[in-house]
């Protein structure tokens, strides 16, 4: 449990989606450090992290009355901030200059593009989270290596052995050349 707290029980949950105002800021307030563990968990960088897990947040505030069954709180949370997190990834690798790109392309290769960064964006997300933190940080933020392993508090070589195990799990995942 986040800091020693439990998900809100489900009489907290049943209120909130009857629109009980103080049911639905105790709610959001109880999900809020497991929301945000998940976050740091899942995205690349503290700061995607914090919007991942405010976005989570603000959704839960707007839609707990559509929440099917109290008992898929949690859930419910970790497939938004999952979302979240891989709509961000997405964008990440999307603003990244493709080498030997001209400034037109034709329609099929912007599909094509998509649907592989789609792929590939899915592949990380599926990559351990220490894995995943080392490879989006070198290789779609372009961090250098010791940078990495800095902020992560890991040896260069550690970082190294992670950054080779996600790429070549991402490779064998979406067949990528370049990872």
């Amino acid at each position: 449990m986040a800091e020693g707290r439990a998900w809100p029980g489900n009489a907290v949950v049943t209120a909130a989606q009857d629109g009980d105002v103080e049911a639905i800021a105790a709610l959001v307030s109880g999900a809020h450090p497991h929301v945000q563990r998940f976050a740091r968990s899942l995205c690349a960088t503290p700061e995607d992290a914090e919007d991942a897990a405010q976005e989570a947040l603000i959704i839960l505030y707007r839609k707990i009355g559509m929440l099917r069954a109290t008992g898929a709180l949690a859930s419910w949370m970790f497939r938004i901030v999952r979302n979240e997190c891989l709509r961000r990834a997405r964008l990440a690798l999307r603003e990244r200059p493709v080498a030997g790109e001209g400034p037109y392309r034709s329609t099929e290769d912007e599909v094509l593009g998509r649907l592989e960064a789609g792929r590939v964006a899915e592949a990380i997300a599926a990559l351990p989270a220490d894995q995943r933190r080392v490879l989006i940080m070198r290789d779609v933020q372009g961090l250098s290596g010791r940078m990495v392993a800095d902020r992560l508090g890991l040896s260069t070589a550690a970082m190294k052995s992670r950054l080779h195990r996600a790429r070549a799990a991402v490779r064998a995942v979406t067949g990528a050349g370049e990872w």
